[in-house]
């Protein structure tokens, strides 16, 4: 037998050894209990009382705040967690094990001490948290954990990349969407999972990001897409994962605390105090009270692969409003690949007069540069009719972006868009092939002609040319990149500050079939 033919008849071994023990898991009886968002009472948790406070001189159902600062972002989240008196239900694409990831995490296991109820729902391949940590969390009496479209197979890494293989197609359809709701009072959604980056932790580039407070009606919606999810078929419970193990919860908190008694710590667990102290824990006085606010999402069933696949729900409730804009479009997204359509349809909009403007990322900011040699593509016919396009810079030249831990370097991470002044929209949706066919999202949309113009305030700084380049193309139709270099005017004729390894893996990257995953 030769060398080759030994090769494959172990790699076809390894195959149906994958296939039993794939099949062995399916066979594994889930128990599942069926649950929903717990009723609300007037004023029995702090949250309740907050919420009357706020309500009592208002009629309108709704009030949503925006949130940028990422350290705010942090404090929101802990802060609202402390204040939980009866249920924490939280739903992330990702939620690393990092400083702040155990920061937040911490504070979720001292609410369940208390009595709340927590469920906690995240997708299985976006989170970096270990399983050992997954059954130490699930086995609080208070908080059952679930993962979305999970692996069955947990104890073996070669297992497992062999489902991961075998499963691609089903597997390669993830939930995308973040939501934290305390008590069925505050809501937070927007484009934030739970991990350094999000909130100036890094050590290297920090994202720039927006999340959404509500309270009112916005918060009922989006308990109902929380159980959607929390009940659908792709949701699984951890517990039936995972092998019987001894109980690590009580290592698991030591490790907590001591993590948070640390210098690392101090500046974030500083910040909810002061907030909290201040009477602005969550932000209140930034708060819009408005009549047309609602959350929207994609089914869970989108992503599970058996029925209605392939149509992006929450992208055909947005496209419409997007398409009636009549006087500015302003676009914020990171990963951004319109597609033949999306240039068709942003054409037809600038040919009708309206001014459309979008911000993504420069090769040198993104996190994902096979995203950036999608998009590379679209730039020159945006460009030729009429679309203005802004790539967010790495390092500021006003020096505004820092972070707590020593990175001044920033990502673009921010999903939103704003329709003539008075529509907008922050969530988790990118305009890019994966948010549209792949992936589920979630946001909310509005109409509040104060939010939108705080919003495009942030968008008019950011895409200054201190803050990121302006895009154009020359005489001979070559693109140009300009921005401002300790106050002067600087023009590129290649993707600036990139490295040379960077562009060349760009321009690979673009040469590849590989848009329909992006």
């Amino acid at each position: 037998m030769s060398a080759v033919t030994l090769f494959a008849v172990l790699i076809v071994l390894a195959i149906f050894a994958g296939l039993a023990m794939a099949s062995r898991h399916r066979d594994k009886i889930i128990t599942k209990i069926a649950s929903t968002a717990l009723p609300k009472s007037h004023d029995a948790t702090p949250l309740d009382r907050h919420w009357i406070n706020l309500s009592s001189v208002h009629s309108e159902p709704s009030a949503i705040s925006l949130i940028q600062s990422n350290l705010g972002a942090f404090a929101v989240r802990v802060g609202s967690a402390r204040a939980a008196g009866r249920s924490l239900d939280l739903m992330y694409y990702m939620w690393n094990a990092d400083l702040t990831g155990q920061l937040v995490m911490r504070e979720v296991i001292a609410a369940a001490d208390r009595g709340v109820r927590v469920r906690l729902l995240l997708d299985d391949l976006g989170v970096s948290i270990s399983d050992r940590a997954f059954h130490a969390i699930d086995s609080h009496p208070n908080i059952e954990l679930r993962l979305f479209n999970p692996t069955k197979a947990r104890e073996n890494v070669i297992r497992r990349g062999l489902e991961l293989l075998m499963r691609f197609r089903s597997v390669n359809r993830r939930m995308h969407n973040k939501a934290w709701i305390a008590d069925g009072r505050v809501l937070i959604v927007g484009g934030r999972n739970i991990g350094d980056a999000y909130f100036d932790a890094a050590e290297n580039a920090n994202f720039r990001d927006f999340d959404v407070i509500a309270h009112g009606e916005c918060v009922a919606q989006a308990e109902e897409i929380f159980d959607d999810y929390w009940n659908s078929a792709v949701a699984v419970p951890v517990r039936s994962l995972l092998a019987r193990r001894p109980n690590k919860l009580a290592k698991l908190r030591r490790r907590m605390d001591v993590l948070a008694s640390g210098d690392a710590a101090s500046p974030y667990l500083a910040q909810v105090e002061r907030q909290h102290h201040s009477g602005n824990f969550l932000t209140a006085d930034n708060l819009h009270w408005v009549d047309n606010a609602q959350v929207v999402a994609d089914p869970p069933e989108k992503a599970a692969g058996k029925r209605r696949t392939g149509r992006n729900f929450l992208m055909e409730t947005l496209l419409p409003l997007m398409e009636e804009t009549k006087h500015k479009l302003k676009i914020t997204s990171p990963y951004f690949i319109p597609g033949q359509k999306g240039v068709e349809t942003l054409s037809r909009l600038s040919a009708s007069g309206v001014s459309v403007s979008v911000l993504t990322n420069s090769l040198a900011a993104t996190d994902v540069a096979a995203v950036h040699a999608g998009y590379s593509r679209y730039r020159r016919p945006l460009l030729v009719n009429g679309i203005k396009l802004h790539e967010l810079r790495l390092l500021a030249d006003d020096h505004k972006s820092f972070s707590l831990r020593g990175s001044g370097q920033a990502s673009l991470h921010t999903k939103a868009f704003t329709r003539d002044g008075e529509t907008g929209f922050i969530g988790s949706l990118n305009f890019d092939p994966r948010s549209m066919s792949l992936n589920t999202e979630m946001g909310v949309l509005f109409s509040s002609e104060e939010l939108v113009r705080e919003m495009d305030e942030i968008f008019k700084e950011e895409t200054s040319r201190e803050m990121s380049f302006e895009l154009a193309l020359d005489e001979r139709k070559n693109l140009t990149w300009t921005g401002l270099v300790r106050g002067k005017p600087q023009h590129y004729r290649y993707e600036p500050y990139a490295s040379v390894s960077r562009r060349v893996l760009a321009g690979i990257m673009g040469f590849l079939p590989l848009e329909s995953q992006l």
